[in-house]
């Protein structure tokens, strides 16, 4: 009974804390990191009591927190089979690359977003007459990583009529950003939340190319905006701007339509053998004695 005790603690010591005891334990890396848009793999292997064990068993990936968080991947294995049917993977981006019946539960995780970046568990079930369960306790810490992005560049002005230029990039470590160009006021401010920095530079007074430069411990991003503040002069050299090249395009128009005038003069009239002649207006009557006087006398009527 003493015996029997002592096992039962070891179980309940490895279902919470992770500690190897009587044969069971779990092989994880406390970190692992990957480069956001592509693939990592999160390695996991076990040990169990049994030389041999041809029942079915389970394969689990958690994030978040061990023994309660979110399930992202489970797959069976039934009796003795090396085939492990997948049950759950998250938006498909989880596959096993292990094989549990060779105590091997490694995933591999595609295409990379900024919420991996979570703590992974594994955990395999065996099953028997009591149902043997190992989890990893303190689990995999995934970083997700990338070179900076500029992300958003551009030039505005605010309610007091003066023009201001941001520059928004991502990346993780953060970015530090940096502005260059013509010269400018030294009033700029910045902002971060998570792996996207903000910086604002305010006051803009000169005309140019300004350039963000976005730089972290994986590479460094360039991008530019180009300012160019509308000046008018006094109000002569203003209406000659306006006023010159309206009257260039009204003299055009006046020699088009004095051209237009004269070849319409200049066309020769229809021939005389086009007209259509006008038949006479009278009545029945005359039109009768006209037509018999114009008859041969010698013509009977």
């Amino acid at each position: 009974m003493r015996e029997l005790g002592l096992v039962l603690l070891c179980l309940l010591r490895i279902s919470r804390k992770g500690v190897q005891c009587n044969g069971w334990s779990v092989h994880v890396p406390s970190d692992v990191t990957g480069e956001l848009g592509k693939m990592v793999i999160l390695p996991c292997t076990f040990t169990h009591p049994y030389k041999t064990f041809d029942r079915a068993l389970t394969a689990i990936w958690r994030i978040k927190e061990p023994y309660n968080g979110t399930v992202i991947f489970k797959c069976v294995s039934q009796s003795s089979s090396e085939l492990c049917r997948t049950a759950i993977s998250h938006k498909n981006k989880y596959k096993l690359l292990g094989n549990p019946r060779h105590k091997d539960l490694s995933i591999r995780v595609d295409n990379l977003t900024w919420s991996d970046s979570e703590r992974y568990f594994c955990r395999v079930e065996l099953a028997g007459d009591i149902q043997d369960k190992y989890e990893s306790r303190n689990g995999i810490k995934l970083h997700v990583i990338a070179a900076p992005r500029i992300i958003n560049i551009t030039v505005s002005s605010s309610r007091d009529h003066t023009f201001q230029a941001r520059c928004t990039a991502e990346g993780e470590p953060a970015p530090a950003l940096s502005w260059t160009g013509p010269p400018y006021s030294n009033l700029s401010s910045t902002s971060s939340s998570g792996h996207r920095v903000t910086k604002e530079l305010r006051s803009l007074s000169h005309d140019g190319k300004y350039t963000c430069t976005a730089v972290n411990s994986h590479g460094r991003a360039e991008g530019a905006v180009y300012f160019y503040k509308f000046r008018a002069s006094d109000s002569s050299s203003f209406m000659v701007l306006i006023f010159v090249p309206l009257g260039i395009k009204v003299v055009i128009l006046l020699v088009i339509l004095s051209f237009t005038a004269f070849s319409r003069e200049g066309s020769p009239s229809a021939p005389p053998s086009l007209a259509r002649p006008q038949q006479p207006e009278c009545t029945y009557e005359n039109c009768d004695r006209r037509h018999s006087q114009s008859r041969p006398s010698g013509a009977a009527r």
